[in-house]
């Protein structure tokens, strides 16, 4: 197949990527985006396309490919946090903030307390947890089995409420 004709087909096939591309993405602008990312893939790439086989699957094989690999670069770039700092998060949550702030305060010295009698193999997942780190990232910080995290963070919880279940209405 020569450079001609294979343009030619990728061009007829690019119409019925379109609606892929917007249920992938759910946003015209970024549908057209990863559309003209697949052709520009798929162009450079052509030397790669086995003829006799089926165009229409490669392009969305290499759609696919593209949205699943821009989703992974926007999500692994929104989850960089610094864990040095992660206390410095502990009172931000301005649900219990009152006119006078006399309230919160108490509120936020008796979660401080309950999360300080939390033993450190139990706080340091959650708190990571609390800030943001997903499961595995925390595995990874503490070089521990992602299940020994999920089960310390479910202790820490339970333990909290426990502390905390004056505040709980529902009791």
């Amino acid at each position: 197949m020569t450079s001609i004709e294979f343009n030619s087909l990728v061009q007829n096939i690019a119409q019925s990527l379109r609606p892929v591309a917007m249920n992938l993405t759910r946003d015209v602008d970024d549908a057209k985006d990863l559309v003209q990312e697949t052709m520009l893939k798929a162009l450079t790439n052509r030397d790669k396309f086995k003829s006799g086989t089926n165009l229409k699957a490669w392009l969305y094989t290499i759609m696919r490919n593209t949205f699943i690999n821009n989703y992974n670069k926007i999500t692994k770039r929104s989850s960089n946090i610094d864990s040095a700092e992660y206390l410095q998060y502990l009172n931000t949550d301005e649900s219990y903030i009152t006119q006078n702030k006399g309230t919160a305060t108490f509120v936020m010295n008796d979660i401080n307390a309950a999360i300080a009698n939390l033993s450190e193999e139990h706080r340091a997942p959650f708190m990571m947890y609390y800030i943001g780190y997903k499961y595995l990232e925390i595995a990874e910080k503490l070089q521990i089995p992602i299940g020994t995290v999920k089960n310390r963070i479910h202790i820490a919880r339970k333990e909290l409420k426990q502390a905390l279940k004056v505040y709980n209405r529902d009791m």
